[in-house]
């Protein structure tokens, strides 16, 4: 499999502080890899150092097999950005935003003008061409901001948590563009603080946390990772502390949380523990209004790894 980015031992320090530390990593052609971690992990640094935004301690950076560098124009023009913080010119249009940034790369009129009509239909402002953006809701401003980024058509495509505080319909028209432009056949590097996305979208998955790589592969590879191998939920009230301590005396039983009228269990093993829990409910005449089970999520994984929800 072709390689777009290839990174090794990337290490960027700031005086005693190594903000990414030995980094080695691929990201293949056609693929969308997400680059996950919590606040302070190194994300952001990484990208920087990859778009020659910062300058690099030690290590090597390859983007379509040629090594990165600031003056690399001729790569830079086949990478798209869209960096978290919206950044369009409240004076033009849509239609002039996506105009101009595009034109930074497309000279030919014709050429730029089926370019710019392609990425306001794929993020959705049909309606919105002559709109300032003072005038756009933040979904639609945002669905601007990756029209600007991705309008010369790169092959190579970095999106810095694209869908934050978006209402839920420019959410999936987003995610929606973004499978797209995989399909059409760029590679995309996605950091995001849902989880949920990266269930959807991804193709690979890098943990960073302290400029390390704590774990990488498919969503199904990194869930084999966690140390549970079963969740199981139970809407229940008022649940006596006896009730709780021979819940977690059960076989299998790794820890029982109950907060406001969650029961929460977790297990290490075991094929048949939602079958046994329902057993000593009734056995102990406990009544539930809802039972549910769940294997272990990528979540689970990446607060093991680090220590952290995702979005602390």
């Amino acid at each position: 499999m072709k390689n777009i980015i290839e990174v090794k031992n990337l290490t960027k320090k700031y005086k005693e502080l190594k903000a990414v530390d030995a980094l080695s990593f691929e990201v293949h052609e056609g693929e969308i890899l997400g680059l996950l971690g919590p606040n302070g992990s190194g994300k952001s640094t990484t990208i920087n150092c990859l778009l020659s935004l910062l300058n690099y301690s030690n290590g090597s950076i390859k983007i379509f097999g040629k090594e990165m560098k600031p003056d690399s124009y001729d790569l830079k023009s086949k990478i798209g950005v869209v960096f978290q913080e919206v950044s369009v010119f409240d004076e033009l249009t849509v239609y002039e935003n996506i105009d101009y940034f595009c034109g930074l790369y497309i000279s030919d009129k014709e050429t730029r003008k089926k370019y710019i009509e392609d990425a306001i239909s794929l993020v959705g402002l049909e309606d919105f061409k002559k709109f300032y953006p003072k005038k756009l809701s933040g979904g639609l401003l945002r669905r601007l901001n990756i029209a600007c980024g991705i309008a010369h058509k790169p092959k190579l495509i970095f999106l810095d948590e694209p869908t934050v505080a978006v209402d839920p319909q420019s959410r999936n028209n987003i995610l929606d563009g973004i499978k797209k432009l995989r399909d059409d056949g760029a590679t995309i590097v996605y950091t995001t603080h849902y989880m949920e996305e990266v269930e959807i979208l991804c193709d690979r998955v890098i943990i960073l946390d302290k400029g390390k790589i704590l774990a990488a592969g498919t969503t199904d590879e990194l869930k084999e990772l966690a140390k549970i191998e079963e969740k199981i939920s139970i809407e229940v009230n008022d649940l006596e502390t006896k009730y709780i301590d021979k819940i977690k005396k059960l076989k299998n039983v790794d820890e029982v949380k109950y907060n406001g009228n969650i029961l929460l269990i977790t297990y290490k093993k075991g094929k048949n523990n939602l079958v046994e829990i329902m057993e000593y409910l009734k056995e102990d005449r406990i009544k539930y209004n809802k039972i549910f089970s769940e294997r272990p999520t990528l979540n689970d994984v990446f607060l093991e790894l680090t220590g952290k929800e995702l979005r602390d």
